[in-house]
């Protein structure tokens, strides 16, 4: 239990950050299944065509922390290897 008025602050704060975070991983988790669904499906031009976007959501929430870039620059790497294999 927060004692100070700072640290009652830091915990409003740390409460607003948290739902932040949990809307971007969301929205993180959201791409990748949209994706991999396209993949699974066989649908090679809607994901050729959601790539750009998909690259575009995935490092604006890499570049906010709450998933490492890293580990977004593997999947995305993974995707397009995928997507290159479905053309051959």
């Amino acid at each position: 239990m927060p004692n100070t008025k700072s640290a009652k602050r830091r915990t409003r704060k740390t409460k607003v950050q948290a739902l932040v975070n949990r809307v971007r991983k969301s929205k993180y988790k959201l791409a990748l299944k949209q994706m991999n669904a396209f993949l699974d499906e066989g649908k090679l031009k809607e994901a050729k065509d959601f790539f750009p976007k998909f690259n575009s959501k995935l490092m604006k929430i890499a570049k906010t922390g709450v998933v490492s870039k890293k580990n977004v620059a593997r999947k995305i790497s993974r995707i397009a290897k995928k997507i290159g294999k479905l053309e051959k």
